[in-house]
């Protein structure tokens, strides 16, 4: 960014979380995106579509579409109702 020379995706995040601000966004919006990897990675080790899920927890393929690309402020208990139909267990921590 400061030249021309070509960044590594690491470096280049590096670069970026070290402007303060950037750094604080990025950390508020860490658990969302915890969650949104921990779905996607789920639904793809079980071989689900997005319709498929949709279908086995009672909700619509968009709210599964919307939850993973971070459009969507799911209730608690959609994410119980989610952790369900993966076969996993919700657990909340706050520390």
């Amino acid at each position: 960014m400061k030249n021309n020379k070509k960044l590594t995706f690491n470096d280049f995040k590096k670069e970026l979380l070290s402007d303060p601000e950037v750094n604080l966004a990025y950390k508020e919006l860490g658990p969302e995106y915890d969650i949104i990897r921990q779905v996607i990675k789920a639904r793809v080790e079980q071989n689900l579509t997005q319709a498929q899920l949709a279908k086995k927890i009672g909700t619509r393929q968009s709210n599964i579409s919307r939850l993973e690309h971070g459009n969507y402020n799911p209730s608690l208990s959609f994410l119980k109702k989610l952790a369900l139909g993966l076969g996993k267990e919700l657990q909340i921590s706050i520390f």
